[in-house]
């Protein structure tokens, strides 16, 4: 595996891989279009039918609309809703808006080449409408739950919601255990409370009673997390994109500190993805796998290698990882050579100045936020959006670059000039802890250890597979210091801390690449790699977990519950 900072240089394809992909090689001398699937299939498993490259559009997830919340609406459960306590920070937050998100079936269509076919989302999509928020705007989510009870193919019709890394209150961070069932039987909803205060803000409230804004998080996104079925039921469909603003970062609602990044229609969330297909052209998937099931065509958005229109003009792309297993080297290409960016965020966290890159390096539910410059192009210009790493199954990537990457994204640059008075500051958002603090943190810290391992056929950490049962309780505010040690042998563990988000302090006792020097919430272990993270939990009590976010792992046992506590 390549070191975590990408590179704009191409390497030679290993032994390994050319033995593995050499007879797809000799039919790309036939079919363009199967080559990019075989190039990528893993041993022994029949390849996905052919489909034609950009053949339609990029889809846009549609912004979802929020209603008033009732004014004699309280913090308490309401009748009929499956949720066991009352909201811990309604008090503090009292909601000003309403989200409604339905999960459902969807008759969905993958590509022209293939069937239409039914998978799961919400609100009639997959991936589900995206939701905007403000910090000091507490909102609600009702997440209801209409999925067949009788569902066939893998996947679970009992759901627990879960905002990727919001500091959420543990009754509304969507844990595993906190299932409930679909709308045939009681309990069909849940109300979930989004205080929208920045972490730490009950201990420091900061001017505007809020918190402190360098804790701010940006782009977010939701998924299923019911307990064994993750993996599953976010294969299906059931996943969408939060993104939450604030003054600095303001969206179109500028205001005197805005940074002015590309907003409103040119601010495009991606979410790539891989799928495999059986003969007939039907989405097929292994939830037995304990490696990780990778498949052979690639999507963002929900659709196969599609195009986008782009104006001569900056453009900020929020692009996650929502496979299950497969880790993607990511670069924008002309001409076969890789073009250089803006990187702004990692994991949704803006970081504390823009850095120029030429690639992106992400596993699963890692995200980056870049700003890509059309106008230097002339129009008709293609661009692609494009991965070279290599995954033949749920491992890890492959050692060596692929020689040709594989498109998944083609841009049209349109005719110009255009208007654009966005920018991309050098300075961005400043880290809440100073050099002299974080040592300060370290020396003050509690000490944990997790070792990810593998055993009887399960994935445990330290030994030991998830159970309901805490293994730790963590004191309000109090730092720690994470050891996570990848002790599996040849897997990559992407792993998410809920809650709070983290400090990689050091790999392997090295200083992390820039891009990783900000707040994180999933931390990425290679094979017998030591990581170290610092962080504390505040604000909120009860239970929440950390796991692999190779979600196979996590439903077959890599995840460990904790409490917080007073």
């Amino acid at each position: 595996m390549q070191d975590r900072p990408g590179s704009s240089l191409a390497l030679p394809a290993s032994r390994r891989t050319a033995l593995k992909t050499g007879g797809a090689a000799a039919a790309a001398l036939l079919t363009p279009q199967l080559a990019r699937s075989q190039l990528v299939i893993a041993p022994g498993r029949v390849p996905s039918p052919v489909t034609r490259e950009w053949a339609m559009p990029l889809e846009i997830p549609p912004v979802l609309q929020a209603s008033p919340v009732d004014p004699s609406l309280t913090g308490n459960v309401a009748a009929g809703e499956a949720r066991k306590v009352a909201h811990q920070a309604w008090a503090d937050a009292p909601p000003v808006a309403l989200y409604e998100l339905t999960a459902g079936p969807v008759t969905h269509s993958f590509h022209p080449d293939l069937p239409d076919q039914e998978v799961w989302g919400f609100n009639g999509s997959t991936p589900g409408p995206t939701i905007h928020a403000r910090y000091g705007e507490a909102v609600l989510v009702r997440y209801r739950n209409a999925l067949p009870r009788g569902a066939r193919g893998p996947g679970s019709p009992e759901i627990s919601i879960h905002l990727h890394n919001f500091h959420s209150p543990s009754e509304s961070d969507g844990h595993p255990d906190d299932f409930y069932p679909s709308m045939h039987l009681p309990g069909t909803f849940r109300v979930c409370h989004y205080p929208m205060r920045y972490a730490g803000y009950r201990t420091n409230p900061g001017p505007d009673g809020i918190g402190d804004d360098r804790e701010a998080l940006g782009t977010m996104w939701y998924h299923d997390h019911r307990h064994h079925y993750t993996a599953s039921n976010v294969y299906k469909g059931l996943a969408g994109f939060f993104l939450a603003f604030d003054k600095y970062d303001s969206g179109d609602r500028r205001t005197e500190a805005s940074l002015n990044l590309p907003s409103g229609p040119f601010d495009v969330p991606l979410m790539v993805q891989d799928k495999q297909f059986d003969s007939s052209g039907y989405v097929v998937f292994d939830a037995m796998d304990p490696d990780g099931f990778v498949g052979d065509k690639f999507m963002v958005n929900g659709k196969i290698q599609p195009y986008f229109h782009v104006q001569p003009r900056k453009y900020r792309f929020r692009i996650l990882d929502g496979s299950t297993a497969r880790v993607y080297d990511l670069q924008i290409r002309h001409n076969n050579q890789a073009q250089k960016f803006w990187y702004i965020a990692n994991d949704g966290n803006l970081l504390p100045s823009r850095l120029e890159m030429s690639s992106v390096l992400l596993a699963p539910a890692e995200r980056a936020d870049i700003v890509v410059d059309f106008s230097a192009y002339p129009p008709g210009t293609e661009l692609f959006l494009t991965n070279r790493l290599q995954m033949l199954d749920g491992r890890k990537p492959e050692k060596d670059f692929l020689r040709t990457p594989i498109q998944l994204l083609k841009f049209i640059v349109g005719a110009g000039p255009v208007a654009d008075d966005s920018q991309v500051p050098a300075n961005l958002r400043a880290l809440p802890l100073s050099d002299a603090e974080i040592e300060q943190a370290r020396r003050d810290a509690v000490r944990r250890e997790a070792r990810l391992g593998r055993s009887n056929g399960g994935w445990t950490i330290n030994d030991r597979i998830y159970t309901s049962k805490p293994r730790f309780s963590s004191k309000q505010g109090q730092w720690e210091v994470w050891s996570v040690r990848n002790d599996s042998g040849g897997w990559v563990h992407p792993v998410h801390i809920h809650l709070e988000e983290g400090r990689l302090l050091s790999r392997n006792g090295r200083p992390p690449p820039p891009h990783e020097r900000g707040r994180k919430n999933v931390f990425y272990a290679n094979p017998n790699e030591r990581l170290e993270i610092l962080i504390r939990f505040r604000d909120f009590t009860g239970h929440y977990v950390t796991h692999c976010h190779n979600t196979l792992h996590e439903d077959h046992g890599m995840m460990e519950n904790f409490e917080v506590k007073p």
